[in-house]
């Protein structure tokens, strides 16, 4: 991808910033005026009207705030910006944010569910196939409500996991 760079007198960008801001940003705005100056197709001027750059946001604080911003990001393991994103994230969208740790404990969580779902249909199909009497259908269903609350218990991990989250990033406590 190609990188332009453009000297401008400080009074014309800010002006250019200023009509930018109502189209996405500088960088948006720019991509939408070459599309437009070399009569691109409408497909090509969609993708650089709707471009998934992330939009960058500069935010100023105090020394203490930032001792507190290095400090709740460090806790969680993610960077200023993650840690400042996900508090944005969880304030505009209610969607949680884990660091990489607990993503992957929350991928073998729904790994062991998947693989314990399994069980338990193979379990219903057996006994709805198979013709047995007595102890024996006892035990089969002792396994199969063994496995229905190991399972329940797991659920109950992952919502616990996903309430303290989004908890933790509403400021609750």
């Amino acid at each position: 991808m190609a990188i332009f760079n453009v000297r401008l007198d400080d009074d014309l960008a800010a002006r250019f910033d200023a009509w930018a801001s109502a189209r996405g940003g500088r960088s948006v705005a720019l991509r939408q005026l070459m599309v437009g100056a070399v009569g691109a197709s409408r497909e090509m001027a969609s993708h650089a009207a709707h471009a998934p750059f992330p939009v960058k946001l500069t935010v100023r604080l105090s020394a203490a705030d930032v001792i507190g911003l290095d400090v709740a990001a460090a806790e969680t393991g993610l960077t200023r910006n993650a840690w400042a994103a996900a508090v944005l994230r969880r304030r505009l969208r209610d969607r949680p944010t884990f660091a990489g740790s607990d993503a992957v404990s929350l991928i073998a969580i729904q790994t062991e569910l998947r693989r314990i779902g399994v069980n338990v249909n193979q379990i219903a199909r057996a006994l709805n196939t198979a013709v047995m009497e007595g102890r024996v259908l006892d035990l089969e269903l002792g396994a199969l409500d063994d496995l229905r609350r190991e399972m329940r218990g797991h659920l109950r991990g992952l919502q616990s996991a996903f309430a303290g989250n989004l908890a933790y990033w509403a400021g609750e406590p």
